[in-house]
């Protein structure tokens, strides 16, 4: 486990979130080649704990997002430059419906996921954990997650990590666009140090 991802694995990095994301993220960011073209310009390594095998490869990445920024970066320019400007625009407006504002004190994931060929061996676990060590060690209250409501593995493994639901948003029109209706916020207390 380690902060961060170094240039040469940035398309990697980029790979395993669209296959993560792409059932949810596919018709807004799609097609596929756009996609992992934006993605690979704005995906933040200084906001990513990464789990690597014992021969150094990517197995999966748990982005967060702090005040200065998070792993799911980009604005406006950078989808212009992918998707050209009016394409930029509606796309940008449809994934504001999915963004969080970070809160002080809160440590907010932005996004886990794992390389399909990992699943099943841990990886998921070692990155909450990791998780939870770095919202830990940078004094933060809580981290907090979204997880939607057609994932239900996700939720599982969630709530065997301690975390429990303190509330949840319905994505109203844009749930044919998304493709689930409702994402549960989940939250795990940080353990004050003492």
């Amino acid at each position: 486990m380690s902060r961060g991802f170094t240039e040469a694995e940035r398309s990697q990095a980029a790979l395993l979130f669209w296959q993560a994301f792409s059932a949810k993220l596919g018709k807004v960011m799609g097609p596929e080649e756009r996609a992992l073209a934006f993605l690979d310009a704005v995906l933040d390594p200084d906001f990513a704990l990464v789990a690597r095998n014992e021969a150094g490869r990517m197995l999966g990445m748990a982005g967060f997002k702090t005040a200065q920024g998070g792993l799911t970066g980009g604005g406006m320019a950078d989808l212009a430059r992918v998707y050209g400007w009016v394409g930029g625009l509606w796309r940008g407006l449809a994934l504001s419906v999915l963004e969080r504002q970070v809160q002080a004190g809160v440590f907010q994931m932005d996004g886990i996921f794992v390389a399909a060929e990992a699943r099943g061996r841990g990886v998921g676990t070692a990155l909450l954990d990791a998780v939870k060590a770095e919202a830990t060690a940078t004094g933060m209250r809580e981290v907090q997650l979204d997880v939607i409501d057609t994932n239900p593995r996700a939720r599982a493994l969630y709530e065997r990590q301690g975390f429990s639901p303190v509330g949840q948003t319905d994505t109203g029109p844009f749930r044919r666009v998304f493709g689930f209706s409702s994402a549960t916020r989940m939250s795990w207390p940080v353990e004050p140090a003492g």
